[in-house]
């Protein structure tokens, strides 16, 4: 992977690493998986360390490490794992949750950890973060779901304990390069048709105007031309805007205040 373009990332979905990776280190299909994701007990480790000894795929990433970690003991003797470092502890945070493939079947478990510097209950809050997750047993899942298939209660999945896979990430106070995208596409348009757009806005004010404006007293001969699909004397209402509309001297004649004005 050292020769790898530029731009190459080894970031797999959550139902490839349960799917693909744990799977087949699971069931011992491929030894080179170990190249990509080793095999670590990363209780033993501070966080910081973690980066420099992660696998191939991740060694040169700067925002997620990948690790398969075995069962404790005492997780084989039936206890609760040890999560304690030599300089802090990883707390678990929320409730694990399912993890769904893209058929929608349940295939895995996850869980949220927290790293604490120092020791409980007084341990400070780091950005270290990591996500576990387990695969479901499917011979025992197939087994259950043909048994239970008359009852209507959800069977709960059986868990492989043997690996578990890990994703270590620090909690990002800006995008991560895997959350950055490009910014939207926004249309732009040369400044002639911006330019060409407002001037077309402001001359069709301004014919409605003129329009309005001599509505009352226009001829018919200032009509649109329905030969040329356009207003013939356009040019001429829009020279004529300025002078009035009304003439006074036969308003004075209609009212009776002069003698009727000559034709």
């Amino acid at each position: 992977m050292e020769n790898m373009p530029p731009g190459y990332r080894f970031y797999p979905t959550e139902e490839e690493l349960i799917s693909f990776y744990l799977r087949n280190k699971l069931e011992g299909v491929r030894e080179d998986m170990n190249r990509v994701i080793p095999v670590l007990d990363i209780y033993e480790y501070s966080p910081s360390q973690l980066p420099q000894i992660s696998g191939e795929a991740s060694v040169r990433d700067s925002e997620q490490w990948f690790f398969f970690i075995p069962r404790q003991e005492s997780e084989a003797r039936g206890g609760r794992p040890k999560r304690l470092t030599t300089t802090g502890y990883w707390k678990a945070t929320g409730s694990p949750n399912h993890v769904f493939s893209s058929d929608n079947r349940v295939i895995g478990m996850k869980r949220t950890m927290v790293f604490y510097c120092g020791r409980a209950p007084n341990g400070t809050k780091t950005d270290w973060k990591m996500n576990e997750y387990k695969a479901i047993d499917t011979h025992h899942a197939s087994s259950s779901s043909s048994s239970s298939s008359s009852s209507n209660n959800r069977a709960v999945p059986m868990l492989r304990q043997e690996f578990s896979l890990c994703r270590v990430y620090k909690k990002a106070k800006c995008l991560r390069a895997f959350d950055r995208r490009p910014p939207p596409r926004r249309d732009t348009y040369p400044p002639s048709q911006n330019n060409g757009s407002s001037s077309f806005d402001h001359h069709h004010q301004h014919n409605q105007t003129v329009e309005k404006s001599s509505g009352a007293g226009s001829s018919p001969e200032s009509s649109c031309s329905e030969d040329h699909g356009q207003c013939s004397h356009r040019t001429e209402d829009v020279e004529n805007a300025n002078e009035p509309f009304l003439d006074w001297e036969q308003i004075d004649w209609f009212l009776g205040s002069s003698s009727p004005p000559e034709p």
